[in-house]
């Protein structure tokens, strides 16, 4: 009986101590929610004006970004319009050009009357006046600039011509205000 008596004492003992483990636990649990709800009664959820107030500037977020949206659209259309206006007469111009080479062609021809080398003249001269009130040049040819000359044929340089300068032109070169429509094609001593 003594052993029962111990046996029975040890699941006495073990039974209280998994009641007072049990009761701890639960302790626990109502303090965590005891916790929580203390956390979530001091932050509070945002006021109606709140929200408002963040509708408001996220409306007014986008409309900054559209009306920018419309400035650089209307900015870029300006300028494309301003473009194309400058360079309305490019395709004119290139289409002019041969023309005006075989008329510079025809004057170089020896033998001609003077009546028909006159006329060829005036022809040369009102369409080079015509394609200047358009903005269309000719390319200088002081010096080789490989962004306005066609180098076509070099030639070795000595004392009297330097590097780079120009030998002959075979071809004249245009632009069209700062565009280039067609280079000069020259012998460029090197």
């Amino acid at each position: 009986m003594a052993v029962f008596n111990k046996l029975f004492k040890r699941r006495h003992s073990v039974s209280e101590e998994i009641k007072k483990d049990d009761l701890q636990e639960e302790v626990e649990a109502t303090e965590t929610e005891e916790t929580v709800e203390e956390v979530i009664e001091e932050t509070p959820e945002k006021s109606e004006l709140e929200l408002a107030n963040e509708r408001a500037d996220e409306f007014e977020n986008k409309y900054l970004r559209a009306h920018a949206e419309m400035q650089n659209i209307q900015r870029r259309s300006s300028e494309e319009r301003q473009q194309l206006q400058r360079y309305r007469s490019q395709d004119l111009a290139k289409a002019i050009l041969p023309s005006l080479d075989n008329l510079e062609r025809a004057l170089a021809v020896e033998g001609l009357t003077d009546d028909v080398k006159k006329g060829l003249e005036m022809t040369r001269d009102s369409l080079i006046q015509a394609l200047k009130e358009e903005g269309v040049e000719e390319v200088e040819v002081d010096s080789f600039d490989h962004n306005f000359h066609m180098a076509v044929q070099t030639l070795p340089a000595d004392d009297e011509h330097p590097a780079d300068s120009i030998a002959e032109v075979f071809q004249k070169g245009y632009k069209l205000h700062e565009r280039l429509l067609r280079p000069a094609m020259v012998v460029v001593y090197n």
